[in-house]
């Protein structure tokens, strides 16, 4: 007999807390929090100054060209495992030099095509500072998440991309992704050409 009570309880007690539409749970998505960017200027001996994000702990540049100025700067974040690579040209006296920079720029993004759901672009205008340039954002598995290139159009031409020390599987790597795209709008809006 207490069996039976039991049971009637316990079918009771379904009944009761059981709604009246049933809703399917919403898919989980891995939450990753990243610290809140704090900027300082970068102190490198270059012919431009920008703020570098203090989660970048690893800082190195070289000249790459003795016969013109041309330097390789390597932001590293080895935290969110990725790398921010800068390259500045300085523009020769003759507009075919910055023409052949701006198309090899816009070329290198090209090639992410192939592995890329889609390349957005945003324009980028600062005539305070005279910095002009192009942001790429590459969606899918390309191997760099973000480009940009910016210039003075007269002696400065700088580029960058990201890149990550893992294979490009996009749905892994897109909370870091949008988080250095950040740093990268703020490499592009803190430039100051010396």
């Amino acid at each position: 007999m207490k069996s039976n009570l039991y049971l009637v309880v316990f079918i009771l007690a379904l009944c009761v807390s059981c709604g009246d539409d049933v809703v399917p749970k919403p898919k989980a998505y891995l939450r990753l929090d990243y610290p809140k960017p704090d900027y300082y200027k970068s102190n490198i001996d270059l012919p431009f100054t920008f703020e570098i994000n203090k989660l970048a702990t690893k800082i190195s540049f070289k000249k790459v060209k003795a016969t013109t100025e041309s330097f390789g700067v390597n932001i590293e974040y080895p935290s969110l495992k990725g790398t921010i690579f800068l390259t500045y040209k300085a523009i020769e006296k003759d507009e075919k030099n910055l023409i052949d920079f701006l198309r090899d720029a816009q070329n290198f993004t090209q090639k992410h095509t192939i592995k890329a759901d889609e390349i957005k672009e945003k324009e980028y205008s600062n005539d305070l500072n005279k910095v002009y340039g192009m942001l790429y954002e590459v969606g899918g598995n390309a191997a760099s998440q973000s480009q940009f290139y910016i210039t003075d159009s007269v002696n400065h031409f700088l580029t960058g991309s990201l890149y990550f020390y893992a294979k490009p599987n996009y749905d892994s790597i897109l909370p870091a992704a949008h988080y250095l795209k950040k740093d990268i709008q703020n490499i592009m809006e803190t430039v100051k050409w010396k």
